[in-house]
């Protein structure tokens, strides 16, 4: 009898087994040998049977979100769905991803594309690990070579809803069960190629000839290239063997490894060596699907991009002189391949970090101007007869450090503040600041707030504090007849300051002060106790960029300096000999403006708005009080005698004002007292925080580039 129950057991089984073959091979949608491929002048995605070309409209997706690291993975799927649907109505049609994004990415992903006619594509990318690389100096060091060749099994694996990745720090993990991978149009392997990575692997491993692999292989390459095309054969290979799909395949490049020659840079790194496509070749079923290159190219770096002279005097298709779009021209001519530009755009940072031709800056530049910038950019992209461009990117990024402010701040505690300061953390279409206060003159916003300071007589009557994630804000209600301006005085580091300003006829001050908000009509401008200034001691005296003023500073000298940040060192150009000078500006000017988002005239730089009525708001950029870490109340410490990396932790703030007249007379003060010694600040202080709030807002950028995208 059991006999026979297993002989039935053992029947059904097998008639479910032919039966889901059966269902398979009938009903269920059979993978195809590829679903894209590059021709000479476009890229077409096969869509409902037929190829149809596709230009390359999108955006750079990275995976950090307020008060989280990368590697967290803490962007969840309901947020992911609710950004797909922005991207989409933005008129973009694909996503760059740089690594292996959590399970709730490719599951938004695949409900996304089932519900929607027109849909997203997906550039995917594998991650090499930086740090293990640099520290190896050799790409085929075995440690770094293993590493990322899991990562791109993990990768290609998870496109297909085919893994389960186990839990690593720092990496994505989770059960990936959605297959996307019909909408998967193309891999970017790689990082921007560190040139002395490079040039020691191409040392290293002379003599090693070219690569002959299943689906590349190469010529004249050199031993980097050579690996390189070696890990594009290795991602193929991999999906055709296990999958039995394939896709075109790229890598990762930029401006500083691209493959011309520029003459004008003496950096002996940015145009050290090349990196070039045009020596990896597609062979066997890969020559069907075809080749491309990708690179990221902004218009502000490397600087031979504006000073090469063969980049200069020409004409873009707006008739107007064009150095992106001249470079665009020479590297589309130097390839035999078509290429995609995977990188570019500007930021709406409040600090910047390089100055670029035609008010194409890395920052200081508004969210408006970001929009019509990004756009003019992808317009040189296209015109220049490229597939088209990848904007960078989707979202702000708070984990991110630039180079002019990153020792201004605490590495460890980045994500949980909104550096207005720090331009890479700004690229972003998608906002996350809170804007607690508008700052647009408006008092509404206010409501709920109990003033720090009411006065019996004019002409300062109340004052107000708050703070967010991002900003330090005061509002200041005073007599509008009154001729004068109002004086901010801010003391945050313990046993610091000036209790004397040179110059303010002898008002002493029980605190050390240590920041002043001058807001003179005809120049609002921060400024800094000279003793406390970080630009002057690090490039000054500790680097020498600049001579130092002062050189031996004291502390309680009475004296306040402007707010710096460099922008760039001197740079003698090869080509011509010509100098072009140390740069700085002073990111310390108060600029007034309106700074609520939802109003027509928004100016995103806004610091302050002032009424004819007398209401006066402003914010101050938490970097710009020099503090490290906002969330856990860190100061820049006493860095004459602790150095750069000096910190302090503080229990509050605390803020005081005068009012001058024209002759920089006080006229009072508050605490209320005439031309005499002012003898408290108010402390402000607040809870810390870990997780800090955040809000998901569309910049004035992206209706700019939703118009432009809709043009193409």
């Amino acid at each position: 009898m059991k006999k026979k129950n297993s002989m039935i057991f053992l029947g059904m089984i097998a008639i479910l087994v032919v039966a889901v073959l059966f269902y398979r091979t009938q009903f269920a949608e059979p993978k195809e040998p590829y679903y894209a491929r590059v021709t000479d002048e476009a890229y077409e995605v096969l869509i409902d049977g037929e190829w149809q070309a596709v230009p390359i409209k999108g955006v750079n997706m990275g995976i950090a979100k307020p008060g989280y690291f990368p590697g967290e993975s803490a962007i969840t799927e309901e947020e992911y769905s609710r950004w797909f649907e922005m991207i989409g109505e933005m008129n973009a049609n694909n996503i760059r991803v740089y690594t292996l994004h959590p399970p709730e990415f490719y599951q938004a992903f695949k409900k996304y594309n089932d519900t929607h006619e027109e849909k997203i594509y997906l550039f995917h990318g594998v991650w090499v690990n930086e740090e293990m690389l640099i520290e190896a100096q050799d790409a085929y060091d075995e440690e770094t070579l293993a590493d990322f060749q899991e990562e791109i099994q993990h990768v290609v694996a998870a496109i297909h809803g085919d893994i389960t990745v186990p839990e690593r720090v720092g990496h994505s993990h989770g059960k990936y069960k959605a297959d996307i991978s019909q909408y998967v149009i193309g891999w970017m392997v790689g990082i921007e190629w560190d040139p002395h990575v490079v040039v020691s692997t191409n040392e290293l491993h002379q003599g090693i000839g070219e690569y002959q692999g299943t689906l590349f292989e190469t010529k004249d390459a050199s031993p980097f290239e050579h690996w390189l095309a070696e890990q594009m054969d290795y991602i193929s290979t991999y999906e055709k063997e296990n999958y039995d799909v394939i896709r075109p395949t790229s890598f990762t490049n930029w401006v500083t490894t691209d493959l011309l020659t520029h003459p004008s840079d003496t950096s002996g790194k940015e145009d050290l060596v090349s990196v070039d496509p045009n020596h990896i070749y597609p062979v066997n079923e890969m020559e069907e699907v075809g080749e491309f290159a990708s690179y990221h190219v902004y218009p502000y770096y490397p600087e031979y991009l504006i000073y090469d002279q063969k980049y200069q005097d020409v004409l873009d298709h707006r008739g107007e002189e064009n150095q992106y779009a001249s470079y665009l021209k020479e590297l589309k001519e130097q390839h035999r391949m078509p290429i995609i530009v995977a990188e570019f755009g500007v930021p709406s940072s409040r600090g910047r970090t390089h100055t670029g031709p035609n008010g194409k800056h890395q920052g200081f530049i508004s969210e408006e101007e970001q929009g019509e910038v990004t756009s003019d950019l992808f317009e040189d992209i296209m015109e220049a007869g490229y597939l088209g461009g990848i904007v960078f990117s989707w979202q702000d990024e708070w984990f991110k450090r630039t180079w002019n402010t990153m020792d201004y701040d605490n590495p460890d505690r980045r994500p949980y503040w909104s550096n207005a300061q720090t331009s890479e953390q700004q690229f972003g279409i998608l906002s996350f600041d809170t804007h607690k206060i508008q700052v647009d003159g408006e008092t509404a916003d206010w409501e709920e707030h109990e003033p720090i300071y009411t006065a019996k007589e004019g002409p300062l009557n109340e004052m107000y504090i708050d703070h967010d994630e991002r900003y330090l804000y005061l509002r200041l209600d005073y007599d509008a007849g009154e001729e004068g301006y109002p004086v901010f005085l801010f003391d945050t580091i313990q046993d610091q300051g000036n209790h004397t300003i040179a110059g303010l006829n002898g008002s002493t001050f029980t605190n050390g002060i240590d920041f002043i908000a001058n807001m003179h009509p005809d120049e609002s401008r921060l400024l800094i106790d000279a003793y406390y200034d970080f630009y002057n001691y690090q490039y000054g005296m500790m680097l020498d960029f600049i001579e130092a003023d002062p050189a031996n500073p004291v502390k309680n000298s009475g004296q306040f300096r402007p707010l710096y940040y460099v922008l760039n060192r001197a740079i003698e150009l090869a080509d011509t000999n010509e100098t072009i000078p140390y740069e700085d500006y002073e990111t310390g000017k108060l600029l007034p403006g309106n700074g609520n988002p939802a109003a027509d005239d928004y100016n995103s730089l806004a610091d302050y708005a002032q009424t004819e009525a007398g209401v006066l708001e402003l914010r101050i950029p938490w970097l710009l009080l020099q503090f490290r870490d906002p969330s856990q109340k860190e100061v820049m410490g006493d860095l004459v005698e602790e150095g750069a990396t000096a910190s302090q932790f503080i229990d509050a703030l605390s803020v005081g004002v005068l009012f001058l007249d024209d002759k920089e007379e006080v006229i009072t003060s508050f605490p209320a007292q005439k031309n005499q010694k002012i003898p408290t600040l108010h402390p402000y202080t607040w809870e810390k925080w870990d997780i800090p709030p955040s809000e998901e807002r569309l910049k004035d950028s992206y209706d700019l580039l939703k118009e432009t995208f809709d043009a193409y």
